[in-house]
C-alpha cells in the first residue's frame, strides 16, 4: 500500500511542474510546448511502452532472480530503440523537413520520449518488485529535478525548446538514484532472447495501438486548432485538458498500481478464476474512486482556478475543463479500469475497437459540431470521443467471463455522489479561496465517506469497520 503514496507524489508534482511551466511561457509558447509533448507521448507510447507493459506484466523478484533473460531482452530492446530514435531526431533536425512544429521542438520531443520511456520502463521495473523505497527515491529525484531544470528553463529563458531540454536531462538524470536497484549483472545482452521479445511485443501490441490511436486525438485537435486559431488557444486548451488528466491520473493510478498488481499476482497463485473475480472487485472500487474524484474537480473548480493557475490562462480554463469532464471520467475509467479486465483475458482486440469508436466520434464531433471563435468545439469532441470510446468497451465486456463490479458499488457509488454535489453545489457559490476549496473538499469526503460507508461500497465497511472498532475497544481493554 506504500507504493501509492509515492504514486501520487509523482503525479501531484508533476502538476505542479506542469502550471509553473504554463505560468512562465505564457499561452503561445506553452501551446508549442505542450504539442511538442503530445507527439513525445504518441512516440514513446508507439515505440517503447511495450517494453514498460511487459516489465509489469511478466517481471518479479522472482524473475530477476530464476529468468535473467527476461530482464536481458527488456534492456537490449530499449538500447536498440532507443539508438533508432536518435537516429530519426537527428533527420528530422537535419532534413529540414515541413512539419507543423519547428525542427527543433520535432527532434526535441523523440529526445523526451526517449528519456520518458526509460524512466516509465525504470520504474515499472522496480513496482513489479514491490521496491517501495527505490521508487519514492526515483521519484522524489525526479522531481527535484524537473523542477530545476524545466521549470527554471521556462523561468529563466521563456522558451518552450529550454523547457524541453530540462525535462530530458532531469528525467535521465534522476535514474542514478537508483541504479543500484536497476543494475543486474546477469542480464547482459547476451542473455536477450528473440523469442521473449517477440512474445512482449504481441502481448503489447494491442494496447499500444489502441493508446496510440486515444492520444492521436487530442494531437489531431491540437495541430488543428493550431493551423486554426494559433498557439495561444492551443495553450489554454491544453493546461486545462493535461490539469485535468493529471488530477484524475493521480488518483486513478495511484489505486490501479496496488490492484492490478494484485490481480497479476492472483492468478499466478490461485488460478484465473479468483483473478476474474479480483478485477470486478478492482473495477468497482475505481468506479468508487473515480466518480466522486471527478465530480468534485468540477465543484472546487472556481477555488481552484482562483489559487493555482496562472492569470493568463484564467477563464477559458474553468470553461475548458468544465466541458472535458465526461472526458476525464472516460479516461480513467478506461485505463485505471475496464482495460485492465481485458488484459488480464489475454483479449485485447476490443481495446482497439473502441479507440477506433472514440476516434471516429472526434472526427464526426469537429465536422459536425457548429464552429466556435475560440476551441469550445474541441473541447466538446473530447469529451464526445472518450466517452464513446468507453461505452464501446463496457459493452464489450459481455465477450469476456463475468467481470463486471457489484451493483450496490457501481449505484452507491452514484448515489453518494449525487448526495455529494447536493451538499457541496451552494459553496460552490460562496467567494473563490483557499478557505472555500478547503471547506468543499472536507464537506465533500465526509459526505461521500459516510454515504458510501452506509452502503458499504466497494466493501469499505468491512475493511474500515473492524478496525474502527478495534480502536474503540482498546481503552477497554487498557
Amino acid at each position: 500500500m506504500w507504493m501509492m503514496i509515492p504514486f501520487i507524489l509523482n503525479s501531484l508534482l508533476n502538476f505542479v511542474v506542469s502550471l509553473l511551466v504554463a505560468k512562465f511561457l505564457g499561452p503561445a509558447e506553452y501551446g508549442r510546448f505542450v504539442l511538442a509533448l503530445s507527439v513525445a507521448v504518441v512516440v514513446q507510447t508507439l515505440v517503447f511502452d511495450w517494453l514498460r507493459l511487459a516489465a509489469t506484466r511478466f517481471y518479479s523478484e522472482r524473475d530477476r532472480l530464476e529468468r535473467p533473460q527476461i530482464r536481458a531482452t527488456l534492456d537490449a530492446s530499449f538500447a536498440a530503440l532507443a539508438a533508432l530514435a536518435i537516429l530519426v531526431a537527428f533527420l528530422i533536425w537535419a532534413l529540414r523537413l515541413d512539419l507543423p512544429l519547428s525542427r527543433d521542438l520535432a527532434a526535441l520531443a523523440v529526445g523526451v520520449s526517449i528519456t520518458n520511456a526509460l524512466f516509465d520502463t525504470a520504474t515499472a521495473l522496480i513496482r513489479a518488485r514491490f521496491h517501495d523505497r527505490a521508487y519514492g527515491a526515483l521519484v522524489i529525484a525526479k522531481n527535484v529535478l524537473a523542477f530545476t531544470l524545466t521549470v527554471g528553463g521556462a523561468f529563466l529563458f521563456r522558451s518552450a525548446n529550454v523547457a524541453l531540454v530540462g525535462m530530458t536531462v532531469s528525467v535521465a538524470g534522476c535514474l542514478l538514484v537508483a541504479r543500484g536497484e536497476l543494475v543486474e549483472p546477469n542480464a547482459g545482452f547476451r542473455n536477450a532472447e528473440r523469442a521473449l521479445a517477440r512474445r512482449f511485443l504481441a502481448y503489447g501490441l494491442p494496447i499500444i495501438v489502441a493508446a496510440v490511436l486515444y492520444q492521436a486525438i487530442p494531437l489531431i485537435n491540437r495541430t488543428l486548432l493550431s493551423q486554426q486559431k494559433g498557439f495561444a488557444d492551443v495553450g489554454q486548451l491544453s493546461l486545462a485538458f493535461e490539469t485535468g488528466i493529471r488530477i484524475v491520473g493521480a488518483i486513478g493510478s495511484a489505486v490501479d498500481v496496488i490492484l492490478f498488481q494484485i490481480a497479476v499476482h492472483t492468478e499466478k497463485t490461485a488460478g484465473a478464476d479468483a483473478a476474474r473475480a479480483q478485477i470486478s472487485r478492482n473495477l468497482g472500487a475505481v468506479f468508487a474512486v473515480v466518480t466522486p474524484a471527478v465530480a468534485g474537480c468540477w465543484l472546487i473548480l472556481p477555488s481552484f482556478e482562483a489559487l493555482f493557475v496562472p492569470e493568463t490562462f484564467r477563464g477559458p480554463f474553468a470553461h475548458y475543463f468544465a466541458l472535458m469532464t465526461p472526458a476525464l471520467f472516460g479516461f480513467a475509467m478506461m485505463n485505471y479500469g475496464v482495460n485492465t479486465a481485458f488484459q488480464l483475458a489475454h483479449k485485447l482486440a476490443p481495446l482497439i475497437i473502441a479507440a477506433l469508436v472514440a476516434l471516429l466520434a472526434n472526427s464526426l464531433a469537429i465536422l459536425l459540431l457548429p464552429a466556435t471563435a475560440d476551441a469550445t468545439r474541441f473541447a466538446y469532441a473530447q469529451s464526445i470521443s472518450t466517452m464513446s470510446g468507453l461505452v464501446a468497451l463496457a459493452a464489450m465486456l459481455f465477450l469476456l467471463d463475468p467481470m463486471w463490479p457489484r451493483a450496490r458499488d457501481v449505484l452507491g457509488a452514484v448515489a453518494a455522489t449525487g448526495v455529494m454535489l447536493v451538499s457541496g453545489a451552494p459553496l460552490r457559490l460562496w467567494e473563490p479561496g483557499a478557505l472555500t476549496m478547503l471547506l468543499q473538499v472536507a464537506t465533500g469526503v465526509v459526505v461521500y465517506g459516510a454515504v458510501a460507508y452506509a452502503v458499504d461500497v466497494a466493501g469499505v465497511r468491512s475493511l474500515v469497520g473492524p478496525r474502527i472498532m478495534a480502536r474503540l475497544r482498546q481503552p477497554q481493554l487498557q
